[in-house]
């Protein structure tokens, strides 16, 4: 659940995410799928295809820096607890407003049963703000945004203290100290140039192979790991599990696409399907 920016407001849209080649659409409203939250969605179809599962659905709004389009999406979903009705939800491009915030979380945790709750982005950031990040499954940050995590003051990771880029961070430490504070969920992927998976604060494995040059300035390849992990777990695969392959499909993704600094997401996302097979052998 995410909103887009455009320069024409996209309209709320509900529906199943259909992949038509470079084409990514939600209710026959084609998104641009070379923009973080398109990048996330296709990213999960691909994952879906492969283990035969429903194809994800999504619920996005366009907002043109305003927030009119979160707080409508945030009142839709608080007047509309059947859009909450699913197993696994994954909430990415939204708007900070703890209140609304609030609001979902509290429909959430009256569903019986509970779905398994992702955040990245922007909702990871509320989460965190409202002081019930631990009421989360899976956060999904960068370097930066654990940095931010990590820090009890800071109020979005642009005000955070200390280093944003994961080779000045002694990201073990920050780990650590998102977890004192209660500023996280109970796994993680911390994703950069090495992908840390974290369990209730403790680093369970760390990837950082294939090492893609020229993959991490691609925008989108942070949101496509979210992506797949959201898919996997649906697929019935547990988080700690899930967090690994998703790193390593994207990786490998990454690697099969050969991309220069020219590269567009699609084009790595076009190779999800081949690394899933090498990787999960969904099939086997």
């Amino acid at each position: 659940m995410s909103e887009q920016y455009r320069k024409k407001k996209t309209p709320l849209l509900s529906g199943n995410i259909r992949l038509d080649g470079v084409k990514l659409f939600v209710d026959n409203y084609e998104l641009d799928i070379n923009r973080g939250t398109s990048s996330l969605m296709a990213a999960s179809v691909q994952v879906s295809r492969l283990f035969n599962t429903p194809p994800p659905i999504a619920l996005v709004i366009g907002d043109n820096g305003n927030g009119d389009g979160s707080r409508e999406l945030y009142s839709h979903l608080i007047n509309n607890d059947d859009s909450l009705n699913a197993k696994v939800i994954t909430f990415h491009y939204i708007q900070p407003e703890v209140n609304f915030h609030n609001k979902v979380l509290k429909v959430l945790k009256s569903l019986n049963p509970a779905p398994k709750l992702i955040a990245d982005a922007g909702y990871m950031y509320v989460a965190k703000m409202s002081g019930h990040a631990a009421d989360y499954d899976l956060f999904t940050p960068d370097a930066g945004e654990i940095a931010f995590l990590a820090d009890p003051q800071a109020p979005h990771p642009f005000y955070t203290r200390g280093f944003l880029l994961q080779d000045d961070m002694d990201i073990p430490q920050k780990v650590k100290q998102a977890y004192d504070y209660a500023n996280t969920s109970r796994f993680m992927i911390v994703k950069g140039r090495t992908d840390f998976i974290v369990r209730g604060g403790k680093i369970v494995e760390t990837i950082d192979e294939p090492d893609v040059e020229y993959m991490e300035p691609i925008g989108g390849t942070g949101d496509t790991i979210t992506g797949l992990v959201s898919a996997l777990i649906y697929s019935g695969m547990d988080i700690a599990k899930a967090s690994v392959a998703a790193c390593r499909i994207n990786r490998l993704a990454g690697e099969l696409t050969n991309p220069t600094p020219a590269t567009q997401v699609h084009e790595i996302i076009a190779s999800i399907p081949q690394a899933i097979r090498k990787i999960l052998n969904p099939a086997g």
